[in-house]
């Protein structure tokens, strides 16, 4: 796969799947727009790119934020003038709890960044992508709410990434005239930090027990897939080499949601 020429754009890249994209991009020659929530909080992924003879910038923004996302986009079309890809891989786990005791608030939290953040990025990246003459965008989603459904407690969370699946595939054909391309990626267990920022209230008694004596990864048993796998999927749908794919939700799990579904 070939980036050269290419501008990339990845939110939520200052760790994660989101720095592993980020690297792998540019290590094929794009010109990647790191994004990470916080002014400064992605410097180390571009530093990391520089070393190795890439190109990238270091930008900042909240993307549950319509007018963080508005000016970032501005920034890059006036940085950089167009954009070729867009990840949105952004995104919480947020509350986890039983339903009675989710309050608005965490649910509201979890759609904002999760839905409305994968919303705010593709429509004000579409001017840019239109300037480019098209391109692709690739949302991170998940097996939960698409695939898996037994992480009891995660409501919030589940509906946000089904709505993601939903949004791709209804934009997918409205941007096909555009000749841009949208498509979804849906891991299972990945070896990231998103489950540092998740917060569980009362959730033991709501899993139904269920045993996996040899791991509940088909392929792995109990290793989780490395955040580069994924970003190796993303890179993927993002090229010319999926010229024809848009519309469609990709799982990489290991066949996880499969067994555990």
């Amino acid at each position: 796969m070939d980036y050269h020429d290419k501008i990339a754009v990845v939110t939520g890249a200052n760790s994660g799947i989101g720095e592993a994209t980020a690297v792998r991009l540019a290590g094929m020659g794009a010109t990647v727009a790191v994004v990470g929530h916080r002014a400064g909080s992605a410097d180390h992924v571009v530093d990391q790119i520089v070393r190795a003879d890439g190109t990238a910038l270091s930008l900042a923004a909240d993307v549950g934020d319509p007018d963080a996302v508005e000016q970032l986009f501005s920034e890059i079309g006036e940085r950089l003038g167009r954009v070729d890809l867009v990840v949105a891989n952004a995104g919480i786990n947020g509350v986890w709890a039983p339903l009675e005791e989710l309050g608005w608030q965490d649910w509201q939290q979890t759609i904002t960044v999760n839905l409305g953040g994968t919303f705010l990025t593709v429509k004000h990246a579409l001017p840019l992508l239109k300037a480019a003459g098209g391109g692709s965008v690739v949302i991170t989603a998940s097996v939960n709410g698409t695939r898996m459904f037994s992480n009891s407690g995660a409501s919030a969370y589940a509906a946000s990434k089904a709505a993601q699946v939903a949004f791709a595939k209804s934009t997918a054909v409205e941007l096909a005239r555009h000749s841009i391309r949208v498509n979804v990626v849906c891991p299972g267990s990945v070896e990231t930090e998103i489950d540092d920022n998740t917060e569980q209230r009362d959730t033991d008694g709501l899993h139904v027990p269920v045993e996996y004596p040899e791991g509940q990864i088909p392929l792995t048993g109990t290793q989780s897939a490395r955040a580069e796998q994924v970003a190796d999927l993303i890179c993927f749908l993002g090229s010319d080499a999926a010229s024809h794919i848009t519309g469609t939700e990709v799982w990489i799990d290991g066949g996880q949601s499969l067994l555990a579904g």
